[in-house]
């Protein structure tokens, strides 16, 4: 036997090189465009040979990906496939797209055979299969005719189950005006002049739907799908965030191996790609695994630091019982605060919430930064439950109480602040469009909508523009991390004020009775004996 192995499943990567070998093809220069290859392949539905064309191409923004299509002549099927031509990314990839128009289906989406793409808005979640580029629309096609292949066995064998997917098929079919009579078997024996015949032959003419706007999440851990904005990443319907892969993403990818004595699910959210982008190993993890799961109940009621806590609670979403974990955090050159977590396991909400650790001071704190470059994006953030925040160039203004309150980066925050308000928004159809340029005659301004407000939200989350960003906390309890910690920060400006009688009649300071409040009690006791 010779020293190495033949490799039986190359990558469709492997397989375009090889094919340019056999062929005696000229080598491709680097910055021309690579020749579509054709090579002979097995059908898997009729087992007679077919064609497949691999082409190595380039998306603009994105990267290189092979595009495999496959047709058979003998039966007619067809199969399309992508595969990324370049590595694993070093964080998973989050998009949310809004689509508000009819136009917004022709979005394409690069899809890994890794990502999980769901519709919230008809609770239809497609788990990870094959790699494919598509558009929004064809992604739905696609998953109504597969949906419908087995509807009627399914009628028969489960027709509760049956009558469930009916409806879900009838919700997606009006997301994109499809027709029932239009699902077809996935192209086995018939070819697009028949799908153009049958189109064509149809009596009835097709009365077009109004437009139901929805949101589309593409997830992927391994970094390599996409999904296309228009015109620049400022597309106010278009979100892209980067996270940290937990332990059980990386197994899954194969980029890690699981210990024999770990359990097959870790917690969520325990990341182990740290800030150099290198993965933790298994003795690492392992340990930060048990540290983070040393929960600690105590019957004093004391608290100590880097201690977890851990105490029953109801979840808000369904009403089952949980665990609401918490735990005291020091914020260097601030204070103590205390960090609260709740993940219910029946349904799945999750929450967390940052409370102050210490006594209310004596004034209130207000933080303005001038924010220049991505840099400062990566600043820790600490917004508490009685801040506000403004950003005056975007015209945003979050009252005290908005989104509660929050320990992350300045970047974390904006884009918690774009999801909230573009998913409330976007629900409310043509008024977002409505005033785009136009003058108003009484005052002669210009009218600005959501729209133009949530683009310059996506341009201060890029730093693609400078922008100030004010942190009003009346308690002094929120923090934004000094770089040049302990010196002053150029950027920074910490302005220290007295509060006034609305501020403390809305915190309730006013009715607080510090001193003799003993007295006082025993007072009002024997007058009313």
């Amino acid at each position: 036997m010779s020293g190495e192995r033949e490799n039986l499943f190359p990558t469709l990567g492997e397989v375009a090189d090889r094919t340019d070998a056999l062929e005696g093809g000229e080598q491709v220069e680097e910055g021309e465009e690579k020749q579509m290859q054709e090579i002979e392949s097995l059908c898997m539905r009729c087992h007679e040979n077919g064609t497949t064309r691999l082409l190595l191409t380039s998306i603009p923004y994105f990267k290189e990906i092979v595009v495999s299509s496959f047709r058979c002549d003998h039966c007619g099927h067809r199969d399309t496939e992508i595969q990324s031509a370049g590595e694993i990314q070093p964080k998973g990839v989050n998009y949310t797209v809004h689509l508000l128009t009819r136009a917004d289906l022709d979005r394409q989406i690069v899809k890994s055979s890794w990502a999980t793409v769901t519709i919230p808005d008809v609770q239809l979640t497609i788990p990870p299969g094959r790699g494919q580029i598509n558009t929004v629309e064809g992604i739905i096609r696609d998953t109504v005719r597969d949906l419908n292949i087995s509807q009627p066995v399914r009628r028969v064998m489960d027709p509760e189950t049956a009558t469930k997917i009916d409806e879900l098929l009838s919700k997606l079919r009006d997301l994109i005006d499809m027709e029932e009579d239009h699902d077809d078997d996935g192209g086995v024996g018939q070819n697009d002049d028949d799908v153009l015949t049958a189109h064509k032959e149809s009596e009835t003419p097709h009365e077009e739907r109004p437009f139901t706007p929805f949101s589309m999440i593409v997830d992927d851990p391994s970094g390599n799908s996409y999904f296309q904005f228009v015109g620049s990443q400022s597309d106010p319907q278009w979100n892209m965030r980067a996270y940290p892969r937990t332990f059980d993403q990386n197994v899954t990818l194969g980029l890690v191996a699981r210990p024999d004595d770990m359990p097959d699910q870790q917690p969520e959210g325990v990341p182990v790609v740290d800030a150099d982008h290198k993965l933790s190993g298994p003795e690492e993890f392992e340990a930060k695994r048990k540290a983070a799961a040393a929960v600690v109940k105590r019957d004093d009621g004391t608290v100590v630091p880097d201690e977890i806590f851990s105490f029953p609670s109801t979840c808000s979403s369904c009403g089952h019982q949980m665990e609401t974990l918490m735990q005291q955090v020091n914020i260097p050159y601030f204070q103590n605060i205390i960090i609260m977590a709740s993940n219910c396991y029946a349904c799945g909400y999750k929450d967390n919430e940052v409370k102050s650790g210490g006594s209310i001071a004596a004034k209130g704190r207000r933080i303005t930064l001038k924010v220049e470059d991505e840099e400062d994006l990566s600043r820790d953030l600490l917004k508490s439950d009685t801040a506000g925040l403004e950003i005056p160039e975007i015209d945003l203004v979050l009252q005290p109480g908005t989104l509660g309150g929050r320990f992350t980066t300045l970047e974390g925050l904006l884009n918690e602040i774009y999801t909230e308000l573009s998913t409330k928004v976007f629900r409310t159809g043509d008024s977002l469009h409505s005033g785009i340029g136009q003058t108003n005659p009484e005052t002669g301004k210009e009218e600005k909508t959501f729209e133009v407000f949530l683009k310059g939200l996506k341009d201060c989350m890029g730093a693609t523009r400078p922008f100030t960003l004010i942190l009003d906390d009346p308690v002094s309890n929120s923090y934004l991390q000094n770089l040049y910690a302990p010196d002053p920060d150029p950027n920074m400006e910490i302005e220290e004020y007295e509060r006034t009688f609305e501020q403390n009649e809305d915190l309730g300071i006013n009715d607080m009775v510090l001193e003799g409040y003993d007295k006082e009690a025993e007072g009002t006791a024997d007058k009313t004996e």
